[in-house]
């Protein structure tokens, strides 16, 4: 199972998380930009879900499985 992030801001990050099922999704949220990694543990459980079509602009490398709508 993948699991990658992206700060797009010291305060927005975006994660993208592979499912059990080889599908994925992907969400966005904004946090304090103390501890990228920790906090992006929290935008994956409490982020807003993206679009596919923005999804698969910030995580190409996912696009071949299906997205979670």
């Amino acid at each position: 199972m993948r699991r990658e992030w992206k700060a797009l801001d010291s305060r927005v990050l975006v994660v993208a998380v592979e499912g059990y099922a080889h599908d994925w999704a992907a969400y966005i949220g904004a946090v304090q930009g103390k501890d990228h990694l920790k906090e992006s543990e929290d935008v994956e459980r409490n982020g807003s879900k993206l679009s596919r079509e923005i999804a698969e602009v910030l995580f190409p490398e996912f696009k071949d499985l299906h997205y979670r709508e």
